[in-house]
C-alpha cells in the first residue's frame, strides 16, 4: 500500500522514531512532524538559521534529531523529549547526508572535504575518517552491520562505494550518468534492510535501485504512484514497520511504501 504527503517545497531529507516522521523541504528553517499513522501534520519544529539540509536522522537512545546545514557547516540537534531546544555544532565544509552510528552516535558527510566526521550526541568530534580522492563528491552513508559504511558518490562517475574505517574503498558499483542498471545518475539517497541489501535513489533516472550487499548486483525497484517517481532525493527505512520512505525533490511528495518485508523488484 502506498500513501502520500504532499507539500509546496522540494523534500530534501525524511526520517521516522516511533509515531513521528520528520520531514525537511527546500528552503524551510523548520522540520515538519507528521503523524505515522494518518499521515496528517502534527507540530513544526523550528530550528532557527537552519539552511539546506540533506541529512536528517532521530535517535531513540539520545531521544534527539540531528539535521545537516549544508549552507552554514553546521549540524542542528532537536531535543526531543519534550522542551524541543536546538542546539549547534560547527563541523567540516558542505555537510551533506548523515546517519545514527551503530554506537548511537551521529556520522555526518562531509561533501565538500571527502571525508566522514563522527560526533558525540552533544557535538564532541570523535574522530575523522579521509575518504579516498577519487570518491569527487560523497553525499548519503549508511552504516553495515559489518561497521563498514556504504557511501553515494557522484562525480565523472556515479557509483556507490563500501568504505571501511580508514576510508579505503573495498568494493564500489560504478557506473557512467545513463539509465542501464549497470549505471546511474546522481545516486543519492540510501537504505539498508535487515537482509543487508541496499536500496539508492537514482534522482535523475528516476527510481530506486536494489543493490546486492556485494554491490555486485542491481535491479529496479518499482514504486506505485501517478506518473512515477519525479527526482527521488532521500531514502528513510523504517524496520520497525516495515516501511519505506522516498522523498521527492521533483514531485515534492513524501511517498510512504507500507508492509516491506525485504526489498524487491516490484512494491505496490
Amino acid at each position: 500500500m502506498t500513501h502520500l504527503i504532499p507539500g509546496r517545497a522540494s523534500v530534501t531529507a525524511v526520517t521516522s522514531l516511533g509515531d513521528d516522521v520528520f520531514v525537511a523541504r527546500h528552503g524551510s528553517q523548520q522540520v515538519s512532524v507528521y503523524d505515522a499513522v494518518t499521515f496528517t501534520l502534527q507540530r513544526r519544529l523550528p530550528v532557527l538559521g537552519l539552511g539546506y539540509s540533506y541529512g536528517l536522522a532521530a535517535c531513540a537512545s539520545n531521544k534527539c534529531l540531528y539535521a545537516s546545514d549544508y549552507s552554514h557547516d553546521l549540524v542542528h540537534r532537536v531535543d526531543l523529549s519534550g522542551s524541543n531546544a536546538v542546539t549547534q555544532w560547527s563541523v567540516g565544509c558542505g555537510p551533506v547526508g548523515l546517519t545514527v552510528s551503530k554506537d548511537k552516535n551521529v556520522l555526518v558527510v562531509i561533501g565538500r572535504e571527502r571525508k566522514l566526521q563522527q560526533f558525540t550526541t552533544h557535538g564532541s568530534l570523535l574522530r575523522t575518517i579521509q575518504l579516498q580522492p577519487d570518491i569527487e563528491s560523497p553525499m548519503q552513508v549508511i552504516q553495515l552491520s559489518s561497521g563498514q559504511f556504504v557511501i553515494s558518490h557522484v562525480g565523472t562517475q556515479d557509483r556507490l562505494c563500501l568504505v571501511d574505517g580508514k576510508g579505503a574503498v573495498a568494493r564500489s558499483f560504478r557506473g557512467t550518468p545513463g539509465s542501464d542498471l549497470t549505471e546511474m545518475n546522481d545516486p543519492v539517497g540510501l537504505a539498508v534492510n535487515e537482509h543487508g541489501n541496499i536500496l539508492v535513489a537514482d534522482m535523475f533516472s528516476n527510481r530506486l535501485l536494489v543493490l546486492d550487499r556485494s554491490l555486485t548486483s542491481a535491479r529496479e525497484m518499482s514504486v506505485s504512484v501517478d506518473g512515477g517517481l519525479d527526482r527521488p532525493l532521500s531514502l528513510w527505512y523504517d524496520k520497525s514497520r516495515g516501511r519505506l520512505y522516498v522523498g521527492e525533490w521533483g514531485g515534492k511528495l513524501v511517498i510512504i511504501v507500507d508492509h516491506l518485508k525485504h526489498f524487491t523488484a516490484t512494491q505496490v
